[in-house]
């Protein structure tokens, strides 16, 4: 029998409708969180670290630690080991890693108008403010999703075998819709579907080799035969193409690997492998505009990500939503100054280490930053290389904690 995948908006009954679905057609019922847990143990990676590349937008520094792309080829093995079986309700996000060649799944979509989740959400003892809220928040988890994965908005027709207005239709019909959709003849298992899974367990392998080895790439497979498909401009493609195809053919049950270059790789960002010891998740502190620029351009150069504020303020917002691996601070800085950056950082954040980069210092400023736990204190203006160390070194040490 074939399996169902349900992606949905939030407040249009979609967990009851797949709940029963999957009790009448006497399908195991799979949600996100079931394979997310698979692949946290698979790959030994936290759950949380995986469950926020599915469902928030990219990190600042994805560009160069390929985070979301190396989580999402994780759940891909994971998913592509599944479809094994047969007989599956795929709830919530993940069934979009299914390809579109694997026909034995219905891919469903169930969505409402805002007004009709509104209500739904008000039903449930929110008020209009937090349904508002909640809506957009998992609206825009939908979209960073689909965007990631195809470059389309959430509701795309193209993604779906059906799309069910459940506001327009009783539960109770909606169940009818899909169980009888099920049954249609055309998304009978066949040799070719089969082989469709076949193939992407193979690009997934493929894939999580890439991953692992730093690079973040999509792949197709063919009986055998992986494309390798390179989506953003890279300054010497010849040799990356090589590095790519060494990865793949030393992975089992390929025959042949091909590159080629995808819609994007034309866009002015320049890809580059995600080295595992460079840092690559540093924040920079400084009010002044020119000098932190210049150095954030400085460290690009030696393949270092870094993200730009310009206050203390902006500073503790950001680590709230985003967690650096290292901290470039000022000291002297309106508002909250570095100090004050330093004491609640180590407080809230331990883990985030603390370089002290200050124009106007001494040694007792010196003396007073690494007791409050600053990593290092350096001056400017700051030898590049000196700098480049102590970040490695901060870095490595973040990473034992």
């Amino acid at each position: 029998m074939p399996s169902i995948s349900i992606f949905h908006g939030n407040f249009v009954h979609s967990k009851e409708i797949g709940t029963t679905v999957a009790d009448v057609l006497g399908y195991e019922l799979v949600y996100d969180q079931d394979l997310i847990t698979k692949a946290s143990e698979r790959f030994n990676i936290a759950a949380n670290k995986i469950t926020r590349a599915v469902y928030e937008k990219p990190s600042a520094f994805d560009s160069f630690t390929h985070e979301k792309a190396r989580c999402v080829a994780y759940l891909k093995s994971v998913m592509a080991s599944d479809l094994a079986r047969e007989n599956v309700v795929y709830y919530g996000f993940l069934g979009h890693l299914i390809p579109e060649s694997v026909s034995h799944v219905l891919k469903v979509c169930l969505i409402a108008d805002r007004k009709a989740r509104l209500e739904v959400a008000q039903a449930t003892g929110l008020s209009e403010k937090e349904a508002q809220k909640a809506i957009l928040r998992h609206d825009e988890s939908c979209a960073y999703w689909t965007d990631h994965l195809f470059h389309k908005e959430p509701w795309d027709a193209s993604l779906y075998d059906i799309i069910i207005p459940t506001d327009k239709k009783e539960r109770a019909e909606c169940v009818d819709i899909i169980v009888k959709s099920v049954n249609n003849e055309i998304l009978r298992s066949t040799e070719k579907s089969r082989q469709a899974v076949a193939d992407f367990v193979l690009a997934a392998k493929v894939e999580l080799a890439l991953a692992k080895s730093g690079h973040s790439m999509k792949v197709t497979a063919d009986q055998g035969d992986v494309t390798i498909v390179i989506e953003k401009n890279v300054i010497m493609l010849s040799r990356l193409e090589d590095e790519l195809k060494q990865i793949a053919s030393e992975v089992e049950g390929v025959k042949a690997v091909y590159t080629k270059v995808g819609p994007n790789f034309y866009r002015n960002d320049v890809y580059r492998r995600y080295d595992f010891e460079t840092p690559t998740k540093v924040l920079l502190v400084d009010d002044e505009r020119e000098f932190v620029e210049t150095l954030s351009e400085r460290m690009l150069m030696r393949d270092m990500g870094s993200h730009v504020v310009y206050d203390g303020k902006e500073a503790l917002d950001f680590v709230q939503e985003e967690e650096p691996e290292v901290m470039v601070l000022d000291l002297r800085m309106p508002g909250v100054d570095g100090y004050e950056v330093l004491r609640r950082i180590k407080k809230e954040h331990p883990r985030v280490e603390v370089i002290i980069l200050t124009g106007h210092g001494s040694e007792a400023d010196r003396a007073k930053c690494m007791e409050m736990g600053a990593f290092a204190y350096l001056e400017k203006p700051v030898n590049i290389d000196k700098l480049a160390e102590t970040l490695k070194a901060a870095k490595a040490k973040y990473a034992q904690s």
